[in-house]
């Protein structure tokens, strides 16, 4: 009975040892000169949908039933994908084929959006409504697949080459999903893969304070100053142009973000961001992203349109389509062309 007794007070023992150690943060290596290393290459693999489905509330984690859903479709997205790459050998398409596209992995996370709640982004204020009704003169916003192709305003800045804007280079697009993060005494290096975006980021210190540029300097990335709160790096991002911005909006000159990089394991970090800008939304909103270290990724450059030839080609081929009576609106399906012989 007494041998009984130890045992099982053992056993409880060991698993209050394991529980305390599941809650134990991650204590990552420092570099040379005493800051916690996030050096590497963190590509955004995790297949996240931005927002959360109404109908799953504030639930903000798949269950089973669903996850093998999104494999089967996953699945069934790869066997496209092969059967496109064989059937295209003889010919050529004027959009990048699906078999180019990187689709990620399957998480249970349901959204990026992790507050609100209910894992959706806050309604937009009147002003932020009325800014998007007032792009292209009233026609809203650029397109990647335009409605009309009269204008290089009628694509937008991201197909233009130009950026996808801070938040949406951290995260999951068609492909290239790099992001490295480099480090040196007082600086954080954060490089994009997609459209080649690099944030060179002073780092606060109880010495040396680095006030953000004035408020009449404003660009497509915002101006970026970080500092440490312990393990974590914490960057506000404030300075944007009405370019760019999130989840169909565009960020005013209130615009706010708060950025937070925390390792969590030897290969594990956890991105959040948190988008205050009252102009636009109602109320602020979170996004966690997680990263997987992956030490083989490379960074190649991004050529984009070597030279922006796109555009040029775009604009020549729809003043003559309009010659010949034919619309200029841009499909969104692969047109499959023969190979001529």
């Amino acid at each position: 009975m007494k041998r009984i007794l130890v045992v099982a007070l053992f056993a409880s023992v060991a698993a209050m040892a394991q529980t305390a150690a599941k809650k134990t943060p991650y204590t990552p290596p420092k570099l040379p000169w005493g800051d916690p290393d996030l050096q590497g290459q963190w590509p955004a693999t995790a297949n996240i949908p931005l927002q959360r489905p109404v109908s799953m509330g504030t639930r903000a984690v798949l269950n089973d039933e669903e996850v093998a859903q999104r494999m089967k479709q996953r699945a069934q997205q790869d066997e496209g994908d092969s059967e496109q790459f064989v059937s295209n050998k003889d010919s050529v398409t004027i959009n990048p084929p699906s078999y180019w596209v990187e689709h990620g992995s399957v998480n249970r996370q349901a959204s990026l959006v992790i507050d609100p709640p209910n894992g959706r982004i806050p309604p937009l204020t009147a002003a932020g409504q009325a800014f998007i009704k007032a792009q292209r003169g009233g026609l809203g916003p650029g397109s990647h697949f335009p409605d009309k192709v009269d204008s290089w305003e009628d694509f937008d800045i991201y197909s233009r080459c130009i950026t996808r804007g801070m938040l949406s280079s951290m995260l999951p697009t068609l492909y290239n999903f790099g992001n490295q993060i480099v480090q040196a005494p007082g600086y954080v290096v954060i490089r994009n893969e997609m459209i080649h975006e690099s944030r060179v980021i002073p780092i606060d210190t109880a010495t040396r304070k680095h006030p953000h540029v004035g408020k009449d300097i404003r660009t497509y990335m915002g101006n970026s100053v970080g500092h440490w709160e312990g393990n974590t790096l914490v960057v506000e991002t404030t300075n944007f142009n009405d370019k760019t911005g999130a989840g169909g909006a565009f960020f005013s000159d209130a615009a706010r973000i708060m950025e937070r990089f925390t390792r969590t394991g030897p290969e594990d970090l956890v991105y959040e961001a948190t988008i205050d800008d009252p102009k636009t939304w109602t109320a602020p909103w979170t996004i966690h992203m997680p990263y997987k270290m992956d030490k083989h990724y490379v960074l190649y450059e991004y050529a984009c349109h070597e030279g922006n030839y796109m555009m040029l080609d775009a604009l020549t081929a729809a003043r003559q389509l309009e010659a010949q009576g034919k619309s200029t609106k841009v499909d969104s399906d692969n047109f499959n062309r023969p190979v001529s012989k």
